[in-house]
């Protein structure tokens, strides 16, 4: 019998991201301006459809006002075994 498979560590990282977001009550464009990062580049990290950089990680992690490990942490990036 074959396993679900876990959804890629983009799409993973890029729902944690989207979640923390909307959490936060803010928009793309305005997660976009607090990272210095174009606002498609959001919208492509929380589609999955980017690999993204670990400096373009921190940036996110910062303008979200959380640790890199805590997104990963509390935002479900983590495969369950």
């Amino acid at each position: 019998m074959r396993q679900e498979e876990e959804p890629d560590i983009k799409k993973r990282f890029g729902l944690a991201v989207k979640r923390r977001r909307q959490e936060l009550g803010i928009s793309q464009e305005e997660l976009a301006e607090l990272a210095d990062l174009h606002r498609t580049y959001i919208s492509d990290i929380e589609r999955g459809s980017r690999n993204i950089s670990l400096e373009n990680i921190e940036k996110v992690a910062k303008a979200l006002s959380i640790s890199v490990s805590k997104l990963f942490a509390n935002y479900g990036i983590e495969v369950q075994e």
